[in-house]
């Protein structure tokens, strides 16, 4: 009756020959047509006259490119998320609420959390990561990150490195203290000093126990002990400039070792960076690229319209409109320069994957070495430096001798614009990619369906908003309404746009005695879509959500 159940199948060998390769050791270290033995999970030979041993599994992998597995710096892939709490009773006392309410919970550990099973492994990994600094979910303190490998049948099995930082975030808590940033950062002060001040005491308790009161335990107080001792980093979500400017300033204040990740908006505060000395992991996530148009693809209408507007004086509103175009135009060029910005200025980075796409990631990195990054400074971004950042160099980061068999092989160079990955190793194991050849016509497809109606949420410094939007398409022309959680009424939407798989609207959003504008910009996939929720002067805020069934 054993010998029935259904037990998963081990690989015929774990010693594998990968030949006729292009190998990139590293950023400037080049083997051309060689070969890569990899056994029991390590590289054993890199070279053109390696030995094959008669059980090696050959991959001919002929004129592909292999290179070190990547490194993702900050992220959450295989993490469970936790249900989102509906019509949460606010406490008696918000002023005082309990720790878990607040989202103060830096005990817990994103070991408990992780699935080996969850989807997100796969989507990382098959662009080429085989290893991310993991944080679990939560507010302003979620709980401990670790090191995982993107692979493996269990939650242990994954984790190559655990309690590796103090995960932090300016998260404010929903309707109880703290609920603005400022709130926070005085919360993180008042918990530090707490820490240091019982740490001290039970190390004169342990000293001396003789008269004294004994210490009360605290696993609160007692996670921020690694921290204290220089022992732990504290790792910081930092988007946007005024969130780099704040953690420098806690930073300043207590002085522990501090990585800064999934960075947006660092470009102006680079000296105070490196005064810092802060690790940095910078955001794989870039604002939409810009379409151009082609002067063959105009319309004759079009350049009809373009001569009578360049005949008649613009409007206020329509220069205003086009200044703000390129407000938008001039930001997203310095986001997407950032990482060049950064390496004239001589300060070592990693990429953090945390609110990129897996499916964007090459095309974006694709961007920033357009915009001054060399190809080489870019493959050690996700190699080389962020194994140095996160103690791994003795066991990633490079195709050497006695490192982890981490590798991942595209059929052209990963940043050619048609490369496609083909294997993934992840600690020896072989990942086979299906990679579907993309159709002629594909590109420009159809109008995405887009009626309906849609639930969605975004994240604000108040929390997460949900409600629902509701669309009608009448005769080609769209209109709907949107709710809110946060409002019990439903808004007119305007403006709304449908090109291929991209959906724009604006809605009026009513705050005390003024009448604010917001401008929603999404991708559609299938019944779901991604984008973002822009607030004006308040920023922009990522906003995700899928299609209700049946409708």
């Amino acid at each position: 009756m054993f010998a029935q159940d259904d037990q998963p199948l081990a690989p015929v060998s774990r010693t594998y020959a990968i030949t006729n390769v292009n190998i990139i050791q590293a950023p400037g270290r080049k083997i051309d047509m060689g070969t890569i033995l990899v056994k029991d999970g390590i590289i054993k030979a890199v070279g053109k006259t390696v030995s094959i041993p008669p059980e090696a599994i050959v991959i001919k992998a002929d004129s592909m490119y292999v290179y070190a597995g990547f490194i993702d710096g900050l992220s959450r892939v295989g993490v469970i998320k936790p249900k989102e709490e509906t019509n949460r009773e606010r406490p008696k006392d918000p002023g005082n609420p309990t720790n878990e309410r607040a989202g103060i919970t830096p005990q817990n550990d994103v070991r408990n959390e992780l699935n080996p099973a969850d989807k997100s492994l796969e989507e990382l990994r098959s662009v080429g990561f085989t290893t991310a600094h993991v944080v679990p979910y939560g507010g302003m303190l979620p709980g401990n990150g670790s090191i995982i490998l993107l692979g493996g049948s269990s939650a242990d099995n994954m984790v190559l490195a655990s309690k590796t930082a103090f995960y932090s975030e300016l998260t404010s808590a929903q309707r109880v203290y703290p609920a603005t940033v400022i709130g926070v950062m005085a919360k993180w002060r008042e918990l530090y000093r707490q820490a240091n001040l019982s740490k001290n005491y039970e190390s004169l308790y342990a000293a001396n126990r003789s008269g004294l009161e004994r210490p009360t335990t605290d696993r609160v107080l007692e996670a921020f002990y690694p921290v204290i001792d220089k022992r732990q980093p504290v790792l910081f979500k930092s988007e946007k400039i005024l969130d780099i400017q704040r953690v420098l300033t806690l930073q300043g204040d207590f002085g522990f070792s501090l990585m800064l990740a999934d960075v947006k908006e660092g470009w102006d505060v680079i000296n105070k960076i490196k005064a810092a000395n802060a690790k940095m992991f910078l955001s794989l996530d870039l604002p939409e690229a810009k379409k151009e148009v082609k002067e063959g693809d105009k319309k004759e209408g079009d350049k009809k319209d373009e001569k009578k507007d360049d005949k008649k004086a613009k409007s206020a509103v329509e220069l205003e409109k086009e200044a703000l175009e390129k407000r938008k135009e001039e930001f997203s060029a310095k986001y997407t320069a950032q990482p060049a910005v950064f390496q004239k200025a001589g300060i070592a980075f990693g990429f953090s994957s945390l609110s990129a796409k897996p499916k964007d990631i090459p095309s974006n990195l694709r961007r920033m070495i357009a915009a001054g990054l060399t190809e080489d400074q870019a493959l050690a971004a996700l190699t080389t430096t962020p194994a140095q950042l996160l103690g791994l160099s003795d066991r990633m980061g490079s195709i050497d001798n006695g490192k982890m068999a981490n590798l991942v092989i595209s059929d052209k160079s990963y940043f050619n614009e048609k490369s496609k990955v083909r294997y993934v190793f992840v600690d020896g194991q072989l990942y086979t990619l299906d990679v579907k050849e993309e159709k002629k016509g594909d590109k420009n497809g159809a109008k995405a369906s887009v009626q309906g109606n849609w639930s969605y949420s975004t994240e604000t410094p108040q929390g997460t908003n949900t409600g629902k939007i509701k669309l009608k398409n009448t005769d080609g022309t769209y209109s709907g309404s949107i709710t809110s959680n946060m409002s019990d009424r439903e808004t007119e939407i305007k403006n709304v746009a449908v090109d291929g798989n991209k959906l724009s609207f604006t809605f009026d959003f009513q705050m005390g005695s003024n009448t604010m504008a917001i401008e929603v910009n999404l991708t559609i996939d299938g019944t779901s879509f991604d984008g973002s929720m822009n607030v004006g002067s308040y920023g922009s805020f990522p906003m995700k959500g899928s299609k209700d069934p049946g409708l």
